[in-house]
């Protein structure tokens, strides 16, 4: 098999036949520091990944100092580790909605890299275009997340608004990704943190589940494959969450208590599972040995049967030592071929390495 045919056969929960290997971000410090200042193409053909993942393009403008302004007016700030934070937005109540006029998603301009990617490496790798639902670009375009949650409770008739807008941009932009040539769509709004769900269960269902649907049914519909990535503890809405048909989930943050045996156990048979690799402890700063304990120990957990794409807890960020990084990878490679060695299986499904960094 090569990369993509080992991706999507692990999306589809069979088997084939070794674990792929995927990042949703590998930001540019680790790919630097690495092989120097090289393209993530490059890097991708340089470490012989499964799948990648490819942002829409952007024309953010420069406005002083550290400060950038994108197509939706959205400010963003720029963190000393070279990467972007979103800092303020343009529609703090319902007299800025009226007035606001959403970006193009037809411009081509946001699909060059994606282009690039499909004519690199079209059926060789898996192409994953990461797109969104509503729940991120709701807080962006408030102006953050104290102030969409404040509208929940004060003017839920204004964020519903708000939010079919911002989904009219994000269905086009699916189908347009698919069009162009993605293997399968990702999307990133984060829902929770370590503890729980950052909104009552109720206001996901209310404000955000119904948009996850949809992204899910209009990849479906396009006949491809919708990955949902969510940092934090989701038990509380992971039922809800697997209930609208996504393919696969990630990253199942240890740290946040989410045991991705106990996922695989529950809901193997119905998702696909991506991630488990701690990206705040192990990678920046464990041991080479305790990356491949935490390697082996994922496999023997999630990877029976198939339906399992090696990947971290979030990305592969700036604070993840390279070393580690690579670590990971290598140990994938080794312990990740079918069949699963049952020994490898059978001494690491009940470990439970993340124990130590609690």
């Amino acid at each position: 098999m090569n990369g993509y045919e080992r991706f999507i056969t692990a999306l589809k929960r069979k088997q084939p036949d070794m674990v792929p290997i995927w990042e949703l971000i590998i930001d540019p410090p680790v790919i630097e520091a690495m092989y120097g200042k090289i393209s993530l193409l490059d890097f991708v053909e340089k470490e012989n990944l499964d799948g990648f993942t490819v942002f829409e393009d952007s024309n953010r403008e420069l406005i002083g100092g550290n400060t950038y302004k994108d197509e939706w007016n959205i400010i963003w700030k720029m963190e000393p580790n070279g990467i972007l934070y979103p800092f303020d937005g343009p529609i703090k109540e319902y007299k800025d909605l009226k007035k606001y006029s959403l970006p193009d998603a037809d411009s081509e301009y946001l699909y060059k890299t994606l282009k690039e990617s499909v004519k690199r490496f079209k059926g060789e790798k898996a192409i994953v275009f990461i797109a969104h639902e509503t729940f991120e670009y709701s807080h962006y375009l408030s102006g953050g997340m104290d102030k969409l949650f404040m509208n929940y409770v004060i003017a839920p008739d204004f964020v519903k608004e708000l939010t079919d807008m911002i989904w009219a941009y994000k269905s086009k932009s699916i189908k347009n990704a698919l069009e162009v040539g993605a293997d399968a769509i990702a999307v990133g709004d984060d829902y929770a943190g370590r503890i729980g769900p950052l909104m009552s269960p109720e206001h996901f269902r209310e404000f955000i589940l119904p948009y996850l649907k949809k992204a899910v049914d209009v990849t479906h519909k396009n006949g491809s494959y919708l990955i949902k990535h969510t940092d934090g503890n989701i038990w509380k809405i992971l039922d809800d969450i697997i209930n609208t048909g996504i393919d696969a989930l990630d990253p199942l943050e240890p740290l946040a208590y989410m045991d991705i045996g106990k996922v695989k156990e529950k809901y193997g048979n119905r998702v696909c599972l991506a991630g488990n690799i701690d990206c705040t402890m192990v990678l920046p700063l464990g041991t080479e040995e305790e990356v491949k304990e935490a390697v082996k120990e994922t496999i023997a957990k999630a990877a029976p049967g198939g339906g399992y794409i090696m990947a971290s807890s979030n990305s592969i960020h700036p604070g993840v030592n390279p070393k580690n990084y690579k670590v990971m990878v290598e140990t994938t490679r080794k312990y990740g071929k079918y069949p699963l060695d049952e020994k490898l299986i059978n001494e690491y499904k009940k470990n439970n390495y993340i124990e130590k960094f609690i």
